[in-house]
């Protein structure tokens, strides 16, 4: 693959010259990127495109439904890269592009293990028990990587296959053996957290201890700077190194049991494996955009809907449009009417379900003793 002096790169399919470009917005607080390409597929041609903040995890999709021939591809491209560059971007090469699922809409069989919430009041049993040992959450998206020979693939939350940011699937892709493994991705980057696989061993049935000395182990055997292992903490350890995350801002901490299984899908309460977070954070739905770049959200309360409040977009976001699931942080919400208040847009998630935007999420105000 050759890079072209505009920031686009191309390589050869037979007689087509294929492309993919990488595009820049910069204005004020805004700093977006997005990316185009053409892809072969089949007996013809897909484009795609990635979008979303500088250093966040980019959401992708297809212009082509099914693959088309080269002329139409081409012609679909170039409209894409003008009508974006009519906007604003311009063309940048110090951006890796995003590979991309070849069957996003196929379940892979792969379910992430969900953590219940645990309040201020319980803490205490958590960071003073030998038997638990604490990990910082990431304010990041959820991420399985997969590795099945020379094959990687990415695994959201919800299990379907999702885009991984090349250099983190090039830097798996440098281990020798099959895996799989549970993180979070920040840009381009991969916090790893848990070992499912590793070539023919399953592990999940094995203790969290075992599972996050063999990850170590295995980080330890081969250079992968963009794969980050996200460190445990001990019981002598843990009241410091949550105070240290408290103060510097931090999204959270994971608790879990040294002998726990990794256990798919979410337990109704409780479980060995439960998550503490130092901001409120939720997930709505968008049912109206509002002027002046704000948007009303609900939340389902059984089968009844709950208003939530409204939420301005920052500049750097795009607007998202009715029905999609949002995430904001917010720093309480009020029991009569349900609104969220000081709320902060943190962007789109794609990856959670609008079943799960429901009112027992929210932190509601304390109130005042009579």
């Amino acid at each position: 693959m050759i890079a072209g002096s505009s920031g686009s790169f191309h390589f050869k399919k037979g007689t087509h010259l294929m492309e993919s470009i990488t595009l820049y917005f910069r204005e004020g607080p805004s700093d977006k990127v997005y990316q185009a390409s053409i892809s072969p597929k089949d007996d013809g041609y897909h484009v795609y495109f990635a979008y979303g903040r500088r250093g966040s995890t980019l959401s992708t999709g297809s212009k082509t439904q099914t693959p088309v021939e080269y002329p139409i591809a081409k012609d679909i491209y170039d409209k894409l890269v003008r009508e974006k560059m009519a906007k604003g971007y311009k063309p940048g090469t110090d951006a890796a592009p995003t590979t991309r699922p070849d069957s996003p809409n196929k379940h892979t069989g792969i379910q992430c293990q969900l953590l219940n919430p645990i309040n201020e009041q319980q803490l205490d049993q958590f960071l003073l028990n030998p038997d638990y040992w604490m990990q910082e959450k990431l304010d990041g998206r959820r991420l399985l990587i997969k590795k099945d020979g020379d094959q990687i693939t990415g695994i959201n939350r919800l299990g379907f296959p999702t885009a991984v940011p090349e250099e983190i699937a090039r830097n798996a892709a440098k281990y020798p053996r099959s895996f799989l493994i549970d993180g979070e991705a920040v840009g381009d980057t991969f916090h790893s957290f848990d070992l499912l696989t590793i070539g023919p061993e399953d592990m999940r049935f094995l203790a969290f201890s075992v599972r996050y000395l063999r990850m170590r182990d295995m980080l330890n055997s081969f250079d992968h700077p963009h794969i980050r292992e996200v460190r445990v903490f001990f019981p002598a350890q843990t009241a410091g190194w949550f105070q240290q995350f408290k103060s510097e801002g931090k999204e959270g901490v994971v608790f879990k049991h040294k002998d726990a299984p990794y256990t798919p899908g979410r337990p109704n309460s409780g479980g060995d494996q439960l998550k503490y977070k130092f901001h409120e954070t939720a997930s709505f739905i968008v049912t109206k955009v509002n002027d002046k770049r704000s948007v009303s959200l609900i939340l389902f309360e059984g089968d009844k809907v709950r208003p939530a409040g409204n939420v301005t977009i920052p500049p750097n976001h795009e607007v998202p449009a009715p029905g999609a699931v949002v995430e904001c942080r917010y720093l309480y919400a009020f029991k009569e009417s349900g609104s969220i208040y000081q709320p902060v847009y943190l962007g789109s998630r794609t990856d959670i379900r609008a079943a799960e935007c429901i009112t027992a999420q929210l932190k509601y105000k304390t109130e005042a003793a009579d």
